[in-house]
């Protein structure tokens, strides 16, 4: 077999070859620790496991599973080993059908009751409730039942940002942001096997794997991943436009396929993360979020980052008055200082370019052993959170 995945006649879909399928075996073999709070233990659990035993717990409650997939950096990383993102998230996507309110409030006692089942031996769990289990385990929880999106999403806890997600899928509009992490690996060939042959995987001897891409054409996405190219449409229908997926691409040394065609797009990312994120306070609990979860072990990439971000939305924000534009641009600036700082990369003064607002924004503090101008937290230079909108064209 090529050392490539093998494409089919219809675009969208790939069969893996081995040393894909291999790469997908150790990912799923792999073992994850999911961190307790207070007192609870650390769980060990490899994918394979947790997917087999949610899978059959929701059988036995009458709920079907169409397939199981992995989704996102990991598919990519199975795709692709060299890509450039590397991969955090372990994101597995159990396709449900005829979902209501019910059905996702099912899956989410079946899911913390599977969590029992990884207790360390010696714990007694008939005292473990599943309200006890949640709060220690469990970092996320979204449920969205509307007319075009019927989807739930519980997300466990790691401390190293590798966080194992269950997204239970009945109907999901837009399943990616940009080409390079819209692919998605059926697993249920290779779950299948595990459970039925006694006969070890081989080059000769292993299930047949299909990948695909949901942006498209998967040679096309493949290629953008080899050659670190930033592609999407329509950013508009993406929670936050994809705007801060997108400058961390940029930070990363992907560059778009067309920076003309991309300097538009920015507009409607732009757009839409200030839809979503409106005032003040929400655009930094965002920001602080996405930095803590998908900068881990690249601290140092932060920064660069943030520069990026503030240099687009300071090129590209159409919808907001002066006064939001310059709330936002002065909580860009201080997180990227506070990262700098933090990295202890603070370079002499006279080679340092800050973007900063005026005092009193700005105060002198003693910061390891070096001497900066460290700007206060947003919240307190920017006591007011205004929404006036302007029509963005």
């Amino acid at each position: 077999m090529s050392s490539g995945a093998e494409s089919e006649p219809s675009g969208r879909h790939c069969v893996l070859s081995w040393d894909q399928v291999r790469r997908l075996d150790a990912i799923l073999g792999e073992s994850v620790p999911i961190h307790g709070r207070r007192n609870f233990p650390t769980l060990s659990v490899q994918p394979r496991q947790i997917v087999q035993v949610v899978r059959a717990r929701l059988e036995q409650h009458g709920v079907t599973v169409r397939d199981v997939k992995l989704n996102g950096s990991a598919a990519s990383h199975v795709l692709h080993q060299d890509n450039g993102l590397g991969y955090k998230d372990l994101d597995l996507i159990f396709g449900l059908s005829r979902t209501d309110h019910k059905t996702f409030q099912l899956v989410k006692d079946v899911v913390l009751d599977c969590l029992v089942d990884f207790l360390p031996e010696g714990m007694c769990r008939e005292r473990v409730s599943p309200l006890a289990l949640k709060d220690a385990y469990v970092q996320k929880l979204v449920k969205v039942c509307n007319d075009t999106d019927r989807w739930s999403l519980i997300s466990l806890c790691n401390n190293t940002g590798k966080n194992v997600e269950l997204k239970f899928v009945d109907t999901l509009r837009r399943q990616f942001e940009f080409s390079v992490d819209s692919f998605q690996i059926t697993l249920d060939s290779l779950l299948l096997f595990d459970r039925c042959s006694e006969t070890p995987m081989s080059e000769a001897f292993h299930p047949t794997v299909q990948g695909e891409s949901m942006y498209g054409d998967v040679e096309e996405a493949l290629g953008h991943l080899r050659t670190k190219t930033i592609a999407t449409r329509s950013p508009e229908e993406i929670r936050g436009g994809g705007l801060l997926k997108y400058c961390h691409l940029l930070a990363r040394g992907f560059r778009p396929a067309s920076e003309a065609h991309m300097k538009q797009m920015q507009r409607y990312m732009c757009s839409r993360f200030f839809i979503d994120f409106p005032d003040i306070g929400e655009q930094q609990r965002k920001l602080e979020a996405y930095l803590q979860n998908h900068f881990v072990g690249m601290e140092h990439k932060r920064y660069e980052c943030l520069v990026t971000l503030r240099q687009v939305v300071d090129e590209s924000t159409v919808c907001l008055m002066g006064h939001e534009r310059r709330q936002t641009l002065a909580l860009i600036s201080a997180l990227a200082l506070r990262a700098m700082a933090e990295q202890n990369a603070i370079p002499a003064l006279a080679n340092i370019t800050c973007y900063y607002q005026p005092a009193p924004y700005v105060r002198d503090v003693n910061f390891s052993n070096y001497y900066v101008a460290q700007v206060q937290s947003p919240m307190a230079a920017c006591s007011s959170a205004y929404q006036t909108w302007l029509p963005c064209s």
